[in-house]
């Protein structure tokens, strides 16, 4: 029988298999599915001081005012709310499911509520306990997905770690899905020529500051710091859309402050506070701090403070622009979900030009 060779180790022992074998362990291709590669993405802190910035003269630092950007924003749906209300009788309508008790996910449904009743958008809610089947989940989507009233659906992250994320999110409607999490609408921001019907409300809401502040984006380097689905790729993406050079860094990145201190644009979204200290910034390059953590903090009334993933401090005099935390990105996510759900009941009713 005729036999190859397979050299394991960088030329170490030779292991023959017979080509029998050869194919029973790689069927007509080598490469393993996409999914089998999948890490996760756990930074490890830097054991060494950073080094100090490598230039002498400050940089003058505007802070971009998420806040206000975002109340302009939802000032303009609110009045395109009452136009439809009194053209056609309808308002639109965006669900929420929640699983569990978490005290962050349950802080961002609430602002999520009030942000819509102040727009005039209504609103639903299902709360189901920390230890729900997916069929449960399932059947309250399935619910909202045949509700015409319901124009937007959302499922609040994380879900309990029994739960399937990807097939509860797949079990949302494309309308519906103002998250924009469905494959489809990711799949059609990646390729050129396609249009999502949604894009994820931070991405669209990064992207929504940098043009709001003057940001010129194409052909400018942009740095993407962390890699999930709801943020880091999908602002990679847009971003490429815009025409940037768009590089992602990731847990695994090596030497990952000089890859982040060629870039005029900076998006830091992995999560772990002041991962970005100053000397990973060229002077003059724009910040967008993704990063909202809680840090404990006895002198604040409630005995912690946000900070974001990129040190603030050490950021004003080195970045030309940077958004706060909180006051920065926040605002504009929830802003670009109101804006997500108008477009949904606009849409639906045939009001939406294409």
């Amino acid at each position: 029988m005729a036999m190859i060779a397979r050299r394991a180790d960088l030329g170490q022992k030779v292991i023959r298999l017979s080509k029998r074998e050869v194919h029973s362990l790689n069927p007509i291709i080598m490469s393993p599915s996409l999914v089998s590669l999948d890490l996760s993405d756990d930074w490890v802190p830097f054991s060494h001081p950073p080094s100090p910035p490598l230039f002498s003269s400050e940089q003058k630092t505007t802070v971009i005012d998420g806040k206000s950007i975002a109340e302009e924003i939802r000032t303009r749906i609110a009045s395109e709310v009452r136009e439809m209300n009194k053209s056609i009788g309808k308002v639109p309508g965006l669900a929420v499911v929640l699983v569990g008790q978490r005290r962050d996910s349950q802080t961002y449904v609430r602002n999520k509520i009030k942000a819509c009743e102040e727009a005039g958008i209504r609103s639903a809610m299902a709360e189901l306990p920390e230890d729900c089947t997916e069929e449960q989940a399932i059947r309250v989507l399935s619910q909202f997905n045949e509700d015409p009233s319901v124009h937007g659906l959302l499922v609040q992250l994380p879900l309990p770690p029994h739960l399937d994320e990807a097939k509860i999110l797949s079990m949302v409607r494309l309308e519906k899905d103002v998250d924009g999490f469905h494959p489809l609408n990711m799949g059609h921001l990646a390729m050129r020529e396609r249009e999502p019907l949604f894009i994820s409300c931070t991405p669209k809401g990064c992207v929504e500051l940098l043009l709001r502040s003057g940001v010129e984006i194409m052909g400018k380097n942009a740095v993407v710091i962390g890699r999930s689905n709801i943020v880091g790729l999908p602002t990679s993406l847009l971003l490429q859309r815009y025409y940037a050079t768009v590089t992602t860094v990731h847990a695994f990145t090596k030497r990952p402050e000089h890859i982040t201190r060629e870039a005029d644009i900076v998006v830091a979204a992995a999560g772990v506070p002041n991962l970005v200290r100053g000397s990973w910034l060229k002077p003059g390059a724009v910040v967008i701090d993704v990063g909202t953590v809680p840090v404990e903090d006895r002198r604040s009334e409630h005995g912690y403070r946000l900070v974001g993933d990129v040190c603030y401090e050490e950021a004003l005099g080195v970045a030309s622009a940077i958004t706060p935390v909180p006051g920065g990105v926040g605002p504009m996510t929830i802003a670009m979900l109101l804006s997500n759900t108008l477009d949904a009941a606009k849409r639906a009713y045939g009001l939406l030009n294409y």
